[in-house]
């Protein structure tokens, strides 16, 4: 298993290689990872052993950090087809991210079968590349679909924890002492946190817990939250929150979202039902969060809201859609209908079926 970076690939790595542990507990899995990066601290919280890949991005813009990377690049392909052959893979599966790059091509080196699963609504540039030799294939999004590939193309949708199906919206509500309220807004920018979202958010506050009944979550992100817990008002009807350790009570006690449109976060609201605002980060590859947000909004399950309109329009929509609650009936029934809670069940079966035909 590769894949990271970002959680976006590396907890659908993880969600994957449980669902394949479930279908056959004596599968023996690994991860190879980049040991500066979060995977290297949440797959050992999983469970799974990881092994160190030296990898480096290349950087958009012309800079001298690019000269480093060709070196870069041979290492990490070195140390891939030594740990390929030591632990004899029967399948390597990637999810995205450069450190998934060299396993992938080192597992094409060697002839093993190879398994990606792309999140987003544009692939990225690791799964572009292995496209080319991939064996099986698995998407999100129809506008993902690569054109004339060999592989077999699953539309599969994106692995998520499968508790946040089940969670309890009074369980929420207590959680996050809002039993009291109405409503719930939910806020937050991935698990890193925005900037500009937070900004926005800070300049209205006042205004939104001035309507009452309204109960607000806002996760700022560890980097942000000592700025904004100094200047905000605490109020008993705000969790001020760096990190969101029980998103699935959230998503179940949340009447609307304001958030990025990564593709966890859009596979997360679609399997809760949860409505949403999407505001799309326009600093991501290939503004692949807008194409998220976008085919979402094409089924009406969502709204987009342009970063750049974020401080005018924020409080006139989230007032729009909280007020107007046959909107959010809809958008819960919409986004429900586009939710694949059998993702990572599915993805594991397919790994399982290949590795099972490579040992014959």
């Amino acid at each position: 298993m590769t894949g990271g970076g970002t959680g976006g690939h590396a907890y659908p790595a993880i969600a994957i290689a449980d669902a394949i542990r479930q279908l056959n507990p004596n599968a023996v899995l690994q991860f190879a990872g980049s040991p500066d990066k979060i995977e290297f601290r949440i797959v050992p919280e999983a469970g799974y052993p990881i092994h160190p890949i030296t990898v480096q991005g290349l950087e958009r813009k012309l800079t001298a950090k690019n000269l480093a990377m060709p070196l870069k690049v041979a290492q990490g392909l070195r140390e891939s087809t030594a740990l390929i052959r030591e632990f004899d893979a029967d399948v390597v599966v990637g999810t995205g991210g450069f450190v998934a790059l060299p396993v992938l091509l080192a597992a094409r080196y060697l002839v093993r079968p190879v398994v990606i699963q792309e999140q987003n609504a544009f692939m990225g540039l690791t799964n572009r590349v292995a496209s080319l030799f991939a064996d099986s294939i698995h998407l999100a999004f129809e506008e993902a679909k690569p054109k004339g590939k060999r592989a077999t193309i699953h539309m599969s949708g994106n692995p998520v924890r499968s508790e946040l199906a089940n969670a309890d919206k009074a369980a929420g509500l207590a959680h996050f002492n809002l039993a009291q309220t109405n409503k719930v807004l939910l806020i937050f920018g991935g698990s890193g946190g925005s900037l500009a979202l937070n900004e926005a958010v800070s300049k209205e506050i006042g205004r939104l817990l001035n309507e009452e009944g309204l109960g607000i979550i806002w996760q700022t992100g560890d980097r942000y939250f000592e700025r904004y817990n100094a200047v905000v008002q605490k109020h008993p009807r705000l969790n001020l929150l760096k990190y969101i350790d029980r998103m699935d009570l959230a998503l179940a006690c949340a009447d609307l979202a304001v958030c990025r449109s990564g593709a966890s976060t859009c596979a997360e609201l679609m399997l809760t039902g949860t409505p949403s605002i999407m505001v799309p980060s326009p600093n991501v590859a290939e503004d692949h969060q807008t194409k998220n947000a976008e085919s979402i909004a094409k089924n009406g399950a969502c709204e987009v809201l342009k970063e750049s309109q974020l401080s005018s329009e924020l409080f006139s929509r989230t007032q729009s859609m909280l007020g107007d609650p046959s909107r959010l009936a809809t958008m819960h029934s919409k986004a429900l209908t586009l939710a694949r809670p059998k993702a990572a069940k599915m993805i594991a079966q397919d790994v399982l079926n290949i590795a099972e035909y490579n040992q014959r």
